[in-house]
């Protein structure tokens, strides 16, 4: 799969990188910091790739679900892509219904990163977003290492500075399916996201500005919640995404404390994939919108064949001042984690 991701893009090397460490194997490609292939075994031995993807770059550039890609400089919405900041107006590109997505038309997700380094087990990647790319004002250096451990463990790793003050918000965008790939729905997968609270959303899929407790709402995930049993059922947060597609707050002691944010189980493999995290919230996305694509060993992907984890700031943060601030200033450095764990059980 090596030579079909080896290409030049926007006048730079595209190239695919695999980590090992553990049980696991990794491959990544520069284009978009994507995250292409994870291979890992199931409670038999049998190893299958867990995420959904491409085995080509071409179907990368013409394609864009965001299989597996870091998203930024703003992951998830802002409302009508409309921001304040330091008594400026901000108005961003609106690619998403009423709202800004992932970015902007071209956002992280679709540009070719610099290798900074690549070991075994280790790949780090640099980008320069430069002042006013896609509206976002500041030169911003980001930095992400990819980490495969000896403990079945893919660490995300992201870091930045400015120049000038902005906003951002970084997440890891891969599709995960326990079963494998292309191998049927996500519906019997079991579901815990450790959070006592949520962003509640309007009929666009932006949050309304109000943080609401999960109990007694189908919201409520902390403890481990069959698909199939809450997917379809008829409440507004799910059905304004046909489906899953909600942001929670993570669970933890304090700021930037590395917490639990989610787990995700699969009897039939006995796959078990946690997810940690220094960020304050977890976007849960069940693949509402995947329609008929075909991707790696030529499987086809339908609508909820993968559910995403999207550990992140807060949706909409830039205007909402009562969310974690996602504002980035001179002098400062963003610096956030994300874990995923594989193993089985």
């Amino acid at each position: 799969m090596k030579d079909n991701f080896n290409k030049i893009v926007d006048g730079k090397q595209v190239s695919l990188f695999v980590l090992k460490g553990g049980k696991m194997e990794v491959s990544i490609t520069n284009y978009g910091a994507k995250i292409v292939s994870i291979l890992t075994p199931d409670k038999n031995g049998k190893t299958d790739d867990v995420v959904l993807g491409f085995d080509n770059i071409d179907d990368y550039l013409t394609k864009e679900p965001f299989f597996g890609a870091v998203c930024g400089r703003f992951a998830n919405r802002i409302k009508k892509g409309h921001f304040e900041l330091e008594g400026k107006s901000y108005d961003l590109v609106v690619n998403n219904g009423a709202n800004h997505l992932h970015g902007g038309n071209k956002g992280f997700n679709a540009v070719v990163w610099e290798v900074e380094s690549v070991s075994e087990n280790k790949l780090v990647l640099f980008y320069l977003a430069k002042d006013g790319e896609e509206g976002y004002p500041g030169n911003l250096k980001t930095t992400v290492t990819y980490h495969v451990t000896e403990d079945n463990e893919l660490s995300v790793h992201y870091q930045a500075i400015t120049d000038k003050t902005t906003i951002l918000n970084f997440c890891q965008h891969s599709f995960f399916n326990l079963k494998g790939a292309g191998n049927g729905n996500i519906e019997g997968h079991y579901l815990t996201v450790n959070a006592d609270f949520f962003t509640p959303l309007d009929e666009t899929q932006a949050p309304v500005g109000e943080v609401r407790f999960v109990d007694n709402t189908l919201m409520d995930f902390r403890k481990p919640v069959l698909i199939s049993d809450r997917i379809d059922a008829d409440y507004d947060q799910f059905t304004f995404g046909r489906g899953i597609d909600n942001n929670w707050v993570v669970k933890k002691g304090q700021a930037h404390e590395m917490a639990h944010a989610a787990s995700l189980y699969e009897p039939q493999s006995g796959r078990l994939l946690e997810v940690f995290t220094t960020q304050p919230g977890i976007q849960v996305y069940s693949g509402n919108w995947v329609e008929n694509h075909v991707g790696k060993y030529g499987k086809r992907y339908d609508t909820r064949y993968a559910i995403c984890l999207e550990a992140q700031g807060f949706p909409c943060s830039p205007n909402y001042p009562q969310f974690p601030s996602p504002v980035l200033r001179p002098g400062e450095c963003y610096d956030e984690i994300c874990v995923y764990k594989f193993s089985t059980k």
